[in-house]
Formats: structure tokens, sequence, C-alpha cells
């Protein structure tokens, strides 16, 4: 009986279960049900609202209608969308005045100058050998139409060239960035100076910003280091000098290009690419704990050191009010004190690598002596000799500056001044050192801090700017004295080199002082000096323990790939382009180590070096330019490699075949038509084209002294003969600069209407000036190839690297001066 009862209530249980269940089913087939209807209801009302848009009539505009209507969305924007920053700062006068940094008499005329917009100043790009074309198309051209232009009312003033900058290549102009861009009076020369910048010919730099290079007074052997390099425009400098002999494809120094923000690398990556140099290499590191480097000079392993080092330090950037209004609302001192640390390590880590001999540039875009002279007093009173203050006065003619101050005190974001180290309470020690004081009177007499240069923005209409230069007489102190495992056990190993033990293991994560001495033991000793080899063992030496892996961010990049002696794809470049054999095929690299090599890169044999004995320590972001890109069907032709834009300039000079001379006119058909037939060349082009196969040219431009008018300086264009064809492979860019040389006027044709289109061409007579229209070209494309097809069509189908991006271009050869 107890088992029927038992039974009974397990059914009862499962029977209420099962209710239970069904009546949660219900209510959520009845939710599901009511959700899908009223999204149906919203979908409906969506769908409706779409139909009744689409049916609405169009609004017919003009285009001139448009373009007010567009004009008034960005003013109504700007007006919204940003609060009218109101340029003062009592904190910022009264600390300036207190400091008596701008003579007596000048305060009114210095706060003036610092609410005016920044006028905008470029620089044309003086190592390239077109540099005097720009020059003149500039002062002939485009400077001439500015005169007769006016901007809200303003007569324009006629750019004038900084008269302190070499060679009439810096030019600036009462117009600040702002208008430029906005005004449509200005849009031709906007439109120039956006091509030639992209093509790197042209450099829109602020003028304070290009004397630390000139001070470098770099040369073309010199190896130099930008500590903080990004975004590039001094980095663009020091290439520019390294490259002033253009005969000269690889000179012997090199620029290594660093900066701690892995992001800002790249935007560095693009500035440095657009003057196509084998000889820079952009590296990611903390720019106070830059690892030491190695190279290999006859077998045997150096420290490498540098004869030239730029030391543009993080700073406050109160100099740079006038186009960063910003800094009004945030400056106050507590920037500069919190940056001063950093500035000493990053200023002491670049001496520590600098030759005995060498040259460093210290320079920032703060006023502040904190940041400043304070800097350069902690530099040269710890070095004990080993450094010196240059006197470069007589280095910028022309250049007005002030000398550097003796004297300063330091003042806390609150207000509160201090004169000397003593007075600071020790709550304050953590955020104020003795460092930022002044040192007493003898000592600072040595110093000779009158030498250092700072430019005020009301003497020459300019941003505020500080520079120092620094001039190495001797190893710096920490690394003069005797390493520790040379006291302690000189009978065990007194032959090895004092950085034998830690020269391939160890990356320095710091540069203080204390750190330096126990980790770089003689890292200053000699240029010479060499690093253990691997006959001796490591384990013979008493050294500090290995550091830890070094720790990389951002992006991983991909390897860089030297060529092998035996390697099968170079001897059938070299057949086809008969190289000379003095080509450094040793240099040449690619960015895998697996699968087909799709481009090939150079370098100069000095970074190569650099690469091959530190790439365990050193992350690097980019190096090398591209001289080398494959064809898929290349080899039917002979070589499945064709020559690249980007590099002809550094390959030219090694290769003895398949180089046609052309003339201007070949230039001007070259660079306006996609896919010319031979028939459309000069005769004597014809001549040289006839004996040659399908493959990759070289198309270059000999001056004619005699012939005043076309470009007075060479052109070497990579291109390709097809069979009844030849075409060139430019990017956009370079060839609107090219035809500009030529004395061609590029500018964007304006939109009109199909009635309009067919009334101009059907009207249009070409006689004086004749108007040619660009056919659309492709995208320059990073890792791409180019197809050869073997149909009449001659070139390729597919992506290039060196195509120009389609764009709708009119070009008039303007033979009389008239714009159409």
């Amino acid at each position: 009986m107890e088992q029927v009862n038992t039974d009974v209530e397990g059914n009862s249980g499962s029977l209420t279960g099962l209710r239970s269940a069904r009546r949660t089913s219900v209510a959520a087939n009845i939710f599901t049900r009511r959700s899908c209807q009223v999204l149906s209801w919203i979908m409906g009302r969506r769908n409706r609202r779409i139909r009744r848009r689409d049916t609405r009539p169009a609004v017919q505009r003009t285009p001139e209608e448009e373009e007010e209507r567009r004009k008034a969305r960005e003013q109504a924007a700007w007006e919204s969308g940003y609060a009218e920053i109101i340029k003062e700062n009592k904190l910022f006068e009264h600390y300036y005045q207190e400091l008596k940094i701008v003579p007596e008499g000048e305060w009114e005329q210095f706060m003036t100058a610092m609410r005016e917009p920044l006028p905008a100043t470029i620089r044309i790009t003086g190592y390239k050998s077109h540099a005097k074309e720009i020059l003149h198309c500039l002062k002939e051209k485009y400077f001439k139409e500015l005169q007769n232009i006016e901007v809200d009312g303003q007569k324009i003033e006629a750019p004038q060239p900084l008269n302190w900058y070499p060679d009439e290549l810096a030019w600036h102009t009462n117009l600040s960035r702002k208008i430029i861009r906005k005004s449509p009076e200005l849009e031709k020369f906007h439109q120039f100076l956006i091509s030639e910048t992209e093509s790197g010919n042209i450099s829109r730099q602020e003028a304070v910003s290009m004397i630390p290079p000139v001070l470098l007074n770099v040369q073309p052997h010199h190896k130099i280091l930008d500590m903080c390099a990004a975004p590039g425009s001094k980095t663009k400098q020091l290439i520019e000098m390294l490259h002033a002999d253009m005969d000269i494809p690889f000179p012997e120094g090199f620029v290594i290009a660093n900066d701690v923000d892995n992001k800002r690398c790249y935007l560095l990556v693009h500035q440095a690419k657009r003057l196509n140099s084998p000889c820079v290499m952009v590296v990611n590191h903390d720019a106070s704990s830059i690892p030491r480097l190695l190279v290999e000079n006859d077998g045997v392993k150096e420290v490498l050191f540098f004869d030239r080092i730029l030391c543009d330090v993080p700073c406050s950037g109160d100099g740079t009010m006038r186009k960063n209004i910003d800094v009004w609302k945030k400056w106050t001192t507590l920037n500069s004190l919190q940056l001063h640390g950093l500035q000493i390590r990053i200023a002491t880590r670049g001496v520590e690598q600098l030759a005995e001999g060498g040259r460093m540039v210290y320079s920032t875009c703060s006023l502040n002596p904190i940041e400043d002279e304070a800097v350069i007093a902690s530099l040269l009173e710890k070095s004990e000799g080993s450094l010196e203050l240059a006197d470069v006065s007589s280095e910028i003619p022309g250049l007005k500056w002030m000398p550097g101050i003796t004297h300063w005190k330091v003042m806390t974001k609150e207000g509160q001044w201090f004169d000397k180290w003593e007075d600071v309470p020790t709550s304050r020690h953590t955020q104020i050192r003795p460092t930022m004081f002044p040192r007493d009177e003898m000592k600072t007499k040595e110093m000779n801090l009158q030498r250092c240069l700072r430019i005020l923005p009301h003497h020459q209409n300019t941003g505020g700017f500080f520079v120092a230069v620094l001039i190495k007489k001797a190893p710096m102190p920490w690394n003069r004295r005797e390493p520790k495992a040379l006291r302690r056990t000189p009978a065990v190993v007194p032959d090895v080199p004092v950085i034998a033990d830690v020269a391939e293991d160890v990356t320095e994560t710091t540069s203080e002082p204390a750190v330096v001495k126990d980790d770089v033991q003689n890292e200053d000793a000699k240029p010479g000096c060499c690093v253990e080899n691997d006959s001796v063992k490591k384990e013979s030496v008493c050294g500090p323990p290995p550091s830890k892996k070094m720790k990389l961010f951002g992006f991983k990049e991909d390897p860089f790939v030297f060529l092998s002696e035996d390697d099968p794809i170079f001897p059938p470049i070299q057949k086809f382009y008969a190289l000379d054999p003095s080509f450094p095929k040793q240099n040449l690299l690619t960015r895998t180590q697996e699968g087909k090599k799709k481009q090939l890169y150079m370098v100069s044999k000095e970074l190569r070096n650099v690469l091959l004995h530190n790439s365990e320590k050193m992350k690097v972001i980019n190096t090398g330019i591209k001289v080398l890109c494959r064809n898929n069907d290349g080899e039917e032709f002979g070589c499945a490699y064709r020559l690249a834009q980007e590099g002809i300039y550094s390959m030219y000079p090694f290769i003895h075949s398949r180089v046609l001379t052309v003339s201007a006119d070949d230039i001007k058909v070259l660079l306006t038509q996609e896919n010319p037939f031979l028939s459309k060349f000069s005769t004597v082009t014809q001549m040289q084209a006839k004996n040659l196969v399908k493959g990759s040219i070289i198309l270059k431009y000999e001056p004619d002294s005699l012939k005043p008018d076309t470009p007075q300086c060479p052109i070497v264009l990579c291109g390709w003969r097809g069979v009844t064809s030849i075409r060139s492979f430019v990017p956009k860019n370079e060839r609107l600069h090219y035809l500009r040389m030529m004395g061609v006027e590029v500018f964007k044709k304006k939109e009109t209407t199909k009635n309009e289109s067919a009334e101009s061409e059907s009207g249009t007579e070409l006689r004086d000036t004749e108007v040619m229209d660009v056919d659309c070209v492709k995208e320059e494309q990073e890792k791409a190839e180019l197809d050869v097809e073997q149909e009449n069509a001659d070139v390729s189908d597919g992506k290039q690297d060196d195509a120009s991006t389609c764009t709708d271009l009119s070009i008039a050869n303007n033979t009389n001066g008239e714009n159409h």
C-alpha cells in the first residue's frame, strides 16, 4: 500500500512539472509573437519614410549654390563645435616678466606677436637636383600670382626668403596655414603645395624648426641619430644634407630616426619615404634608454658612436602658442617641472652615444629656462669638462636671437617662487629638484650659458625656440673609470676588452648614470674599442647578469632578410639590366623569409652592417627603398623583376642596358598619356626602342643648355616597353611635379553638367595653348605586382606600385601665359 502511495505522489509531481513547462512555453511564444509584431510595425514605418523621401523631387542647385551651402555648414560647425579660446594667461605673463627673458621695453611686442597666427613657411628640398627648378617655378609663377590677390579685403604680401637659410631654399608669407587652406583665391597655390609636399620636393615646416639641423653641420659621411624624430620634418633636413652630392647614390653616412611612440613612427616613415633614401632607418625606442648598437669593422665588432645627434626633446611647448592655441589655457609651470627629469635623461643618453669630437644639438620649442638652460647646465656639470657649449653665433648669419640667461628662479603652479634649492621645503622635493636651479656664479661663468640661442617670436615673426650646441671633447666621467671586473680579477682576462661581457646580450633599460656605470662599463672609451670575439669565453669575465628580454610594443614588423650570395633570383636581374660589377647586391633585402620575393629593397652598406648585428636589441620599423618589383609573367621576357620609381635614382648609376634617352616633348607624352604608341615619340626615341624586347626600361632626360625654356636638370623615369607602345610608371604627385618642370600647368577640372561638357568639347580649339587630358592610371599601392599581358595592351591590368591615381585632370601647356 505504501508503494502505491509513493507512485501516485511521484506521478503527481511529474504532471505538475509538465504543466509548469507548458505554461512557460506558451508565455514565451506569446512574447515572441508580440515582439515580432512590434518590430514589423517599426520597420514598416521606416520603410514608408524612406519611400516618401525617395519620391521627393530632387532640388537642383548650381555649383555656386552648393559651394555656399558647404561653406555655411563648415562655418556653423566651426562656431558651434569650438568655443573661441581667449589668448590670455596671467600666470604665463607673470612668470616670464619675472624671469626677464624678453628685453626691456619689448614685452608688448612680444605678447602681440604671441597672439597672432603663425605665418606659413615652406622649405624646398635642397638635395634633389631639381630644387633650382622648383625655386624658379615658385618665383616666376606662384609668388607673382599671389601679389595680386586679396583675401578678406587684405592684400597679400609677396613671400620673402628666410635670410638666414642657405640658397633661398626657405620662404615665409604673411598667410597662416588656415587661410591658405580655406581661401578659394589660394586654391591653386594650395594644390601646388600639397602635390609637391607629397612628392618630397617641398616641406611645409615652421621656420624655427629648421635651425637645429643647420647647426648640426652635417656632412655626407656622418653617422646621425635623431633621438625624438617624429613627425619627421627635421629628419628630412638631415637626409637632404646627407645626400648633398647627388652623384653619390650611397653616402657613407646614415640617419637613424627614433621615436618612443609606435604610431608616430609610421608618420615618420611616411615623411622619410618621400625622399627615397637608402640611408635611413626608423626605430622605435624610449630615447632615454635607446640601446647601444654594434657594428663590424674588419671582422671585429665595435660600439657604434654617432658623429651628429639631434636631441629635440619633448617639452611644454609654450613657444608654439601661435599655432597651438590650446597651450594658452593649459599652460602651467608644472609641465616644465615634470618634464625636466626626462629631458636630462634623454640628453644624457645622447651624449653617451656621441663620438669624441662629435656635435649634439639640444633643442626645445619652450622658452622656459627649467627646460632649457637648466638642462644644459646639468649636462655640463656632470660631464666634468667632457662637454663644451659651442659658440655658433656666426654659423647662422641673419638670424636674430637672444643669448642664454644665467640667473633664473623656480615657480610652482600656485605661483610660489624659490631662488635656490635650500629654500625648497621637504614636501616639495619630489616636484622640484636641485638641477632646476642655476649654479654658483663661478661655475655658471665657466659653462658659458650665454652661448645658448633663444628665439623670440616678435623678432622675426616666428615661433619661440631654444637651441644649444654641445661638442664632446672626451668620454663621459662614468665611462672613464676602470671597470669593476678588471679591478677584481686583473690576471684572469688581461686582454679581454672592457665591454665584451655585455656586448651582445645586454640591452639597457635606463640611462641613469648609476646604471650606466655597471651596464655600459666603458661605452665611451673609444670608437675603436672592440667586442669580445667568439673564441673568448664570456664566463671568464665577471660582469652584470644579462638583462631581461627587450619588451616590444605596437605592431609586429616583417623581418628584414638579405639576399644570399647564391640566391637564384639575382643572376637574371644582373643579365637583363647589365648591372655594373660594382653593384652592391649584398645590400638587397626582402621582407619575407618564405615564398616569392615580391619586392626587393636596397640599403647602404653601413646600414646593412647595423641591421645584421643589432636585430635582437633594436626594433626596426622601416628601412631601405624599393628598387625592384616582381612580375607574374616576367620570366618570359628574361627577368621576373621590373624597376621601381622609388629607387630609380639609386639604381640608375649601375644600369648599362635598357636606357632610353628622351626629349622634353617625349616626357610630356609619357606623363600625359596612359599607354602611348611608339609613333607618338621622337624619331631618336623610336630608333632606341626598336631593338629592345618587352620589359622594364629607364627613360632619361638630359638637360640642354641651348634650350633655356626646358628643365636644366636630369630626369630619370621608370617605364615599360611594350610591343607597340611605351609607358611610364610614375606616382601621381611625381607626375605633376615633372609636368610643372616642363612648363605644363596642372589643375583640377571643374565639375560641369553633361550639356556644358558637350558644348565645351565641341567648341574647344587648341591653338596657342594645347590642352591634354591625362588618362586614368591606377593608385600607387604597397605590396602589389604588375601583371603583364601578352596581347596589345602590353601592360598590366593588375595592381601597380608606381602607377598613379585615376584622377580627372586637365593639363595646359601654358605657352602664352593663359590659364584654362
